[in-house]
């Protein structure tokens, strides 16, 4: 009986931080997040984006929505750019985005599914794009880091 008390507690503390690592409530997902970096994998190659230099991208999440948007830092480039949005759902580490609005209609009304990962203020999200009516069908993964405030 003396031995059930250290083992109850232990369990209980080993189930919580499990929690805490896997299962990461909405409010921690809310906020500016500026992308770092975008793979894509297709037909067996990676490409890899780095958003380090002219080329800017933020996802910015509240309790209901996603939006975003990227722009070349470039002033002599005002043609790359994109944008889009919609409704999204969290629960422990899916992620799943709804596209409302796009610049091309063949991605409107698609869903999206991720898997994220959180790591202090860095956020992965891993999913396949697939829109057969603009020829996509790809994996993605995005590392993002929380804007300050």
């Amino acid at each position: 009986m003396k031995y059930l008390l250290p083992v109850v507690v232990l369990s209980l503390a080993s189930c919580s931080l499990k929690d805490e690592k896997t299962n990461h409530s909405k409010a921690g997902l809310e906020g500016t997040w500026r992308l770092l970096s975008a793979a894509t994998i297709e037909n067996g190659k990676t490409r890899v984006i780095d958003f380090s230099g002219d080329l800017k991208m933020l996802k910015i999440i509240n309790g209901t929505h996603f939006a975003f948007l990227k722009h070349s830092l470039n002033p002599k480039d005002s043609t790359n750019f994109d944008a889009g949005g919609g409704r999204y759902t969290f629960a422990g580490d899916d992620y799943t985005e709804y596209l409302d609005f796009y610049k091309d209609k063949n991605w409107e009304g698609k869903t999206f599914k991720f898997k994220v990962t959180f790591s202090g203020d860095t956020l992965i999200q891993k999913g396949v794009e697939k829109v057969e009516k603009a020829n996509v069908d790809r994996i993605i993964i995005e590392k993002y880091i929380k804007e300050k405030p």
